[in-house]
């Protein structure tokens, strides 16, 4: 057992050590790409360096979009706008075209209305599913009205990562606004009283490939062997504007808890990796998205779970009940925000966002962003990270020292628990039970009782190997964490992606366990129809799939009881 407790590693955790890191990175604009950010990158590099960390600074292309400057004119009056990473570029003359409001800009919302060659008038923040449907739906523009005041900046790419020759195709071809509140309802005004036309779209956007960076430290288990197991820990340091929460809380938060478990290193069980991050903002999570592609075999061998940081320390963040996680991650963030915040830990599936770009390679994740604002009374759309979130109002002024101790607390914790427990704190009767409960829902019209059985056996011999874990010695425990390790990568893929390894999913909503898809979507045709038939054999196919990820993962198990 380590001597080290994880309450007694977060409770070192420097308030004033934490805030000195933020100011410093305040001082940069770090879009991706540019030389302001390459020197935010080679701080963080300075200071892992004099901690005595083994670092490595690499340079990559990533397919990378920096909006530029945008108007809307409406019969020649200029309405103040924004315009968006990766929307589509308008040509001189702007883009012209007839609006057509379409609500919260839903599938349901789109369905039978013509937009072909139309501006589309969409509430709320400019996000990749509105940028999919109306590029699909062939619209020349789409002006989003932002919920309030504040103009926030988005990646509207679905693609996750750079493009691939697959996925190219994908892109926006849309050019994208967002404008004020009372800008749109002046423009809702101007639909309803029949004015449609009239509106033209200026928008400057720098799509390039271009070369950027993503930062390595790690330290290895005391006499680990070169391919022994890691622990992934990651955030991105590109930003918009200044970003001093989204993201520069959250690399100190990095930074902080490195020197925390470095200090007590001889009771290391696997080695630590640190991770930084460009092209989160700006290409749709291409600094991660590469990684994974680049590095796939090793991560596939070695890496035992990813702890993903966003945005500590926000004033007025003192929710940390709802944050992500996969199932089997649950436990220990249960304990964690018990123990470091005093909550109970709700917990949520994580979303398809926020660098998550390894569940493909098979490895569980946790977090992201960790402490939330709690709804208000009346607010049109619930800003989670603050008013200020992706705007230039993301300054010093909007960090709280106490919750960025505690958020870092919070990932001290976990951090020190994935480092040192004896048996890798990957609980998968949790994924069990929740598998268990989603087959429940998915009704009868093909047969699932050999995944079920699969579930119900996978929740027994987990329970089993953590009870014969108790009394294992170290060679035992070490062919038990290789086989969680293994687990995992049979596992996850089925939990989070489509079931392809390989690739990465759009950045759109996905339900769990998104390869069990054509079952649910058996619902949506007349039983004994073509459509049902065909739809049938996609079921059967996704069934087999996921009983033979449960094999695998019983198997294993069953070869260390």
């Amino acid at each position: 057992m380590p001597q080290t407790t994880p309450t007694a590693l977060a409770a070192q955790v420097d308030g004033a050590a934490l805030m000195d890191t933020v100011r410093t990175l305040a001082k940069w604009v770090k879009l991706s790409g540019t030389p302001e950010e390459r020197e935010s990158f080679d701080y963080v590099k300075s200071v892992l360096d004099k901690m005595g960390w083994r670092t490595e600074m690499i340079l990559h292309e990533a397919y990378i979009s920096l909006p530029g400057r945008a108007r809307v004119e409406v019969d020649g009056n200029v309405l103040g706008c924004i315009t968006h990473s990766h929307s589509a570029q308008s040509p001189a003359a702007g883009t012209t075209g007839e609006l057509v409001y379409l609500g919260e800009g839903t599938a349901e919302d789109f369905k039978g209305k013509d937009v072909a060659g139309k501006i589309v008038v969409i509430e709320g923040i400019a996000k990749p599913p509105q940028a999919w449907l109306s590029s699909q739906a062939g619209a020349a523009g789409q002006i989003h009205i932002t919920p309030g005041n504040m103009l926030h900046e988005m990646c509207i790419s679905p693609v996750w990562g750079s493009p691939s020759a697959e996925t190219i195709g994908l892109m926006p071809s849309t050019v994208i606004v967002t404008v004020s509140g009372a800008d749109g309802e002046m423009l809702k005004q101007r639909i309803a009283a029949g004015q449609t036309g009239g509106v033209t779209l200026f928008a400057e956007v720098d799509t390039k490939w271009t070369e950027t960076p993503i930062l390595v430290a790690e330290l290895d288990a005391p006499n680990a062997a070169p391919d022994a197991p890691f622990v992934m820990f990651s955030g991105h340091i590109d930003t918009w504007y200044h970003g001093v929460m989204d993201n520069g809380t959250a690399n100190a938060t990095i930074i902080e808890v490195a020197r925390l478990a470095q200090a007590h290193r001889q009771e290391w069980k696997r080695g630590l990796r640190l991770c930084f991050w460009s092209g989160h903002s700006h290409g749709r999570y291409s600094g991660s998205a590469w990684y994974a592609d680049a590095k796939w075999r090793e991560l596939d061998k070695r890496c035992v779970a990813h702890v993903n940081v966003d945005s500590t320390g926000g004033k007025g963040a003192n929710v940390l009940t709802n944050s992500g996680s996969n199932a089997e991650l649950r436990a220990i963030a249960t304990d964690a925000i018990k123990a470091e915040a005093g909550q109970d830990y709700a917990g949520k599936r994580l979303g398809r966002q926020g660098d998550e770009s390894f569940w493909g390679v098979g490895i569980p994740s946790m977090f992201g962003s960790l402490s939330h604002h709690a709804p208000t009374p009346g607010e049109k759309a619930h800003m989670h990270l603050g008013w200020w979130w992706h705007t230039a109002e993301d300054t010093l002024d909007k960090i709280d020292e106490a919750n960025l101790v505690r958020d870092t607390k919070v990932f001290a914790h976990v951090i020190w628990r994935l480092l040192t427990d004896s048996l890798v704190p990957l609980d998968y009767t949790i994924h069990a039970d929740d598998l268990l409960a989603e087959l429940g829902k998915l009704g009868d019209a093909v047969d699932l009782s050999e995944v079920r059985a699969g579930a119900i056996r996978l929740r027994q011999n987990m329970k089993a190997l953590k009870a014969k874990a108790s009394g294992a010695d170290e060679k035992g425990l070490a062919a038990m964490n290789a086989a969680l390790l293994k687990v995992s990568r049979a596992l996850v893929p089925m939990d989070s992606t489509k079931g392809d390894r390989f690739v990465h999913d759009p950045a759109l909503p996905q339900p769990g366990w998104p390869v069990l898809q054509p079952v649910r979507a058996l619902a949506g045709h007349s039983k004994g129809s073509d459509a049902w038939q065909f739809q049938k054999v996609s079921a059967t196919r996704a069934v087999n799939r996921m009983v033979h990820a449960l094999d695998t993962a019983n198997e294993t198990l069953e070869l260390h009881l």
